[in-house]
């Protein structure tokens, strides 16, 4: 493990040594680095420089934290609920561990003013996308600093202590989904998604979708991203058809 760290703190750049001061943001987060600069190097989004021949220190914490994440939340899981099947265990995993669902837990960790990484990233890939791999990054982190059950504790207090919630309120379902498997049951066809249009400088775009069903609008939606706003117009139309 030691090896590692040595390995990830080594390949992070020099010049971001001058962000040094994430006392804030442990706090925050409830867990302070025996290791500061491997809190940098999972803060430190891919976009901040060119990919070396090495690979992307960030790249391989987000891979790691990935699988950390999943093997807690199956475990937590599998012990919660003695009386689901394999099949239902999976599709709530899937949703906790979702990009929307690490992008809202990073929004309230307030993560995105701590990123290191070029904001026309953001504008490419999604701010949903940035967030999600970063919280992944930092649960790697969390892990090679501490251990698995630092890694446990972060994990249950920010995603596992809210995700009923977000079930509840809906924020986690997917309406394209939803939608699909509707339209090809009832008018067999499927629901077609159209831009209508993309404003805002280019990090903070903001997407306007509609969704048609046999060229009739059943939803009008908006988000940060394309697949922000056909959610938005699918949770539209799943309403107007009354489910």
């Amino acid at each position: 493990m030691k090896n590692i760290i040595k390995s990830l703190i080594s390949q992070i750049s020099s010049k971001d040594s001058s962000y040094s001061d994430f006392n804030k943001f442990q706090k925050i987060i409830g867990y302070n680095f025996n290791n500061p600069p491997l809190l940098i190097a999972a803060l430190t989004h891919t976009s901040r420089e060119p990919l070396n021949t090495k690979g992307s220190p960030f790249e391989r914490m987000e891979f790691l934290g990935d699988s950390v994440l999943g093997l807690i939340v199956s475990e937590e899981l599998f012990l919660e609920f003695p009386e689901y099947t394999e099949g239902e265990l999976s599709k709530l995993k899937s949703k906790i561990v979702s990009r929307k669902m690490l992008a809202m837990v990073s929004n309230k960790l307030k993560l995105k003013d701590y990123i290191i990484f070029n904001t026309d990233s953001a504008g490419k890939v999604g701010l949903n996308s940035v967030l999600s791999n970063t919280m992944e990054s930092l649960i790697c982190a969390i892990y090679l600093d501490g251990d698995i059950e630092k890694a446990r504790n972060f994990i249950i207090r920010f995603i596992m202590n809210n995700y009923s919630t977000h079930l509840k309120k809906g924020y986690l379902t997917d309406y394209k989904s939803k939608l699909q498997e509707y339209t090809q049951a009832e008018f067999h066809a499927t629901p077609d998604y159209h831009i209508l249009k993309a404003e805002g400088p280019e990090h903070e775009k903001i997407f306007t979708i509609q969704v048609k069903i046999q060229n009739k609008i059943y939803g009008l939606g908006k988000g940060p991203s394309k697949k922000a706003a056909q959610q938005d117009a699918a949770k539209h139309a799943c309403k107007k058809l009354g489910f």
